[in-house]
């Protein structure tokens, strides 16, 4: 599929399209913290891949390619220009009234979002590959071009770091995943 879409087969490009749009799309929301931005940065990725799809040399490498070119362009974007605070913004009122059990676990979402919007680059880039998309830290030590060593290293760090950010909200949090798995 990767050659076919390298001689310019729209069918197979879509193909491709299809296959690693949700996971790059999940990868720019975590870095980028849910910016509206999020689906530009995603489509940019595959812009790249379309202008010269010989970059990626093999196609077992391509989902490792599209997450280092994704993140990269998150990291870019994030630093190229201030964005405006989404909490600042007056919420429109759902028409769809949630019962408190669903708030206090969009709450406890939230929380642990924020602590994770909160890591820095690498660590957040790691842990969103692994943990959000499913890699394996050998892959996800390919796509970011670090060892496995580095990777775990900063796995390490960004548990660490969670947990001294959620340390006083971990029995709720915990009360919000028993009663959700009851």
């Amino acid at each position: 599929m990767l050659l076919a879409s390298a001689r310019r087969d729209t069918a197979a490009f879509a193909e491709l399209v299809s296959r690693y749009y949700k996971p790059v799309y999940r990868l720019v929301w975590r870095m980028m913290n849910g910016n509206p931005e999020t689906e530009d940065v995603a489509q940019e990725a595959f812009v790249k891949l379309w202008q010269n799809p010989m970059q990626v040399r093999e196609a077992k490498a391509l989902k490792g390619w599209l997450m280092r070119v994704a993140s990269n362009l998150a990291i870019d974007r994030l630093r190229r220009k201030p964005h405006a605070n989404i909490d600042a913004v007056a919420e429109v009122a759902d028409p769809h009234q949630r019962t408190g059990a669903e708030l206090d676990e969009k709450a406890a979402t939230g929380r642990v979002d924020q602590a994770i919007a909160l890591l820095p680059e690498r660590q957040k880039l790691a842990l969103t590959l692994v943990y959000f998309e499913g890699m394996s830290n050998i892959s996800a030590a390919a796509a970011m071009e670090i060892s496995v060593d580095a990777i775990e290293s900063l796995l390490a760090r960004s548990r660490r770091t969670l947990r001294e950010s959620l340390a006083e909200d971990w029995r709720g949090l915990l009360d919000e995943l028993s009663s959700k798995a009851g």
